[in-house]
């Protein structure tokens, strides 16, 4: 019998403030999770990693959980 697949959560991180002035590896943080420009949003599967991630540039976005 198939397992079922329960529904994972994502996150919705908007990048809503510019990472000019902080560290390289905030800016690297920001990078690496897909945000290029102001005002733009990516999804990403709610987990340890992204949290971390989210956690070192808290400042930087607004994440918001959304049902996935």
């Amino acid at each position: 019998m198939p397992k079922k697949k329960a529904a994972s959560k994502k996150l919705r991180i908007t990048y809503v403030k510019s990472s000019i002035g902080y560290a390289k590896d905030q800016k690297g943080t920001v990078l690496a999770l897909g945000l290029r420009h102001i005002g733009e949003a990516v999804e990403a599967v709610d987990g340890p990693v992204a949290r971390g991630m989210v956690a070192k540039v808290a400042h930087l976005v607004r994440v918001e959980e959304i049902e996935g």
